[in-house]
């Protein structure tokens, strides 16, 4: 749906900046039919578009979003990176920020994008509607401002997706019950299409036409449940320019990889001349895990404009790395990424720490209840867990709760700031794997300093996590495999020109550090964007104090802020 726009507001200090607007959209959550796979089913969406409608605004701009829920499951959506500057009550996770919008409920979500340029994704927070409740944000720079590269020709939104033929919510429902891992994905889609190497899918292949010898602008999205993917496109390099909606030094590359939660734009150069060829655009997951995943490819497919039509063309395909590539080898490319730390885009890292935090990010596991065989490791449930806590959900949600004073019985503030069982990370596991589950919160001072060590463990396998957190970006400051040496790896952080991110994959068997200024009065998510690690409990929340100031609070909630 159109966005209706209202209003005005200038800076006039900062004539620069030039004007914002007020951008009104209305996402009516319904339930319609499609078809993937020759197998038709009745998906959740906004609109009935999938994926959702764009959201399209300047920086500055202030956004309202009018949620109606028509379906019968409960509702929330997140505007997934946008910073949420004093408006917590906006940001969307269930039971964290905000109750669920029931069915014929209405929330409006009011919010203003701030010191943000590039491509974010909204999607829905609440048990695993995300698979087809998805949509891309597009933030473009103020009025009269320009990009930091060459102005593309064309901008074209690429949404990676998992498709199953099953419903997700029976899906997950399953998996918890049991104890055991979920059944995988039937495909994965680009724009909600599986593409020619899918059964019965060749009708359904997304195709970008391009002119030659002009500059295409790829806003790239991992919707993506459950897999890191990596995307290629056959005879064309990309150039990266921009990562969760922040610029980044441009460079080339073959390969991109891109977690669930992660958002990229890349320049792609068309060939000079037309080519006698279409070429495939690919993506197929990289697998850390021990357990069973989706091992297909999605492709689209890049196809030049020409006023004649050749019949035979040939067909290039691109050259993907293995599912299970080395940890080394992504960490090369990820090392890649750093910001442009300019006068006018800085690198606003943190010199100095308040706040440090060590966490060890895996899986474990939870007794099997009585009378009940479950089909976890060695009879028990799978788990996930940050320092060895597993966090539930409460049945309020936590802004509400810590803004009222209410926190008696809905959640306690000794999240660990270390491992409570130090032991060798990334060798050989503990006997006991279980996990601890509480709704435990760390509390920051406002405008603290903070440094956050995360330590991938071993315990039922090494893997990648690609943990995000809500209401800021952090700078990552280093990443290291193995053990994370407390005395030795801090010494060759980058405290110059990080990677600026909302989300960022801890790697396999090894550790990243970030940092970030507590700069946002609320209550913060922090978890896992594989759904299934967040389903089982990788996630906890951060509690970020008022300040002294007007402008450092956190505002009352909005009246139709939902009621659990």
């Amino acid at each position: 749906m159109a966005a209706l726009l209202f209003g005005f507001c200038t800076l006039s200090l900062l004539p620069e900046f030039g004007f914002c607007i007020t951008r009104n959209y209305t996402f009516n959550i319904v339930s319609h039919n499609v078809t993937r796979l020759c197998h038709t089913k009745s998906i959740v969406s906004v609109n009935g578009q999938y994926p959702g409608p764009r959201l399209v605004a300047r920086e500055g701009d202030q956004v309202i979003v009018k949620v109606v829920n028509h379906v019968a499951n409960n509702v929330t959506i997140h505007w997934h990176g946008i910073r949420q500057l004093r408006s917590g009550w906006a940001d969307g996770p269930a039971y964290i920020t905000q109750c669920p919008i029931q069915t014929g409920q209405t929330y409006t979500y009011n919010f203003t994008i701030t010191g943000q340029i590039g491509t974010l994704f909204w999607h829905a927070h609440i048990s695993w509607l995300r698979a087809t409740l998805h949509g891309p944000i597009i933030i473009l720079p103020r009025r009269n401002e320009s990009y930091p590269f060459e102005k593309p020709y064309k901008e074209v939104p690429i949404i990676f997706g998992e498709w199953w033929n099953a419903d997700p919510e029976a899906v997950i429902s399953q998996a918890l019950q049991t104890g055991g891992g979920p059944n995988v994905s039937d495909a994965y889609t680009i724009n909600g299409l599986p593409g020619p190497l899918y059964n019965c899918s060749s009708k359904d292949t997304f195709r970008l036409k391009v002119k030659p010898g002009k500059t295409y602008m790829l806003r790239l999205i991992n919707a993506a449940l459950n897999d890191e993917l990596f995307f290629s496109v056959a005879n064309h390099t990309l150039t990266v320019v921009e990562a969760d909606a922040v610029y980044i030094k441009p460079f080339n590359t073959d390969v991109l990889l891109i977690t669930p939660g992660q958002t990229t734009n890349v320049l792609l150069k068309s060939k000079p001349y037309f080519p006698n060829a279409t070429f495939f655009m690919a993506a197929r997951p990289y697998f850390t895990g021990l357990g069973t995943f989706d091992n297909s490819t999605v492709a689209g497919i890049l196809e030049y404009d020409h006023p004649s039509s050749i019949k035979k063309k040939m067909l290039f395909k691109p050259t993907l790395p293995p599912v299970n590539a080395t940890a080394s080898a992504v960490a090369n490319f990820t090392k890649m990424f750093r910001s442009l730390a300019t006068t006018k885009f800085p690198a606003n890292v943190p010199q100095t720490v308040d706040k440090r935090f060590f966490f060890t990010v895996g899986l474990g596991s939870s007794p099997c209840p009585k009378n009940m065989s479950c089909q976890g490791p060695n009879g028990t449930k799978f788990a996930a867990s940050i320092n060895n806590v597993s966090f539930a959900l409460p049945a309020k949600a936590l802004l509400q709760s810590y803004f009222n004073g209410q926190s008696y019985g809905v959640y306690t503030t000794d999240f660990p700031a270390n491992p409570p069982n130090p032991f060798n990370y990334t060798g050989t596991p503990p006997n006991n794997t279980f996990v601890s589950n509480a709704t435990r919160a760390v509390v920051l001072p406002f405008n603290a300093s903070v440094e956050v060590v995360l330590q991938d463990t071993s315990i039922l396998g090494a893997e990648s996590h690609p943990l995000h957190l809500h209401g800021f970006n952090f700078f990552v400051v280093g990443q290291g495999s193995g053990n994370f040496d407390s005395n030795k790896d801090p010494l060759s952080f980058n405290l110059v020109d990080p990677v600026e991110r909302n989300t960022f994959g801890v790697p396999a068997g090894g550790w990243v550090a970030f940092r970030f200024q507590a700069d946002n009065p609320g209550v913060w998510f922090m978890h896992c964007h594989f759904d299934i690690h967040n389903s089982w409990g990788l996630r906890m929340a951060w509690i970020v104090l008022d300040g002294l100031l007007p402008n450092q609070k956190l505002p009352p909630p909005p009246s139709d802020l939902p009621q659990c």
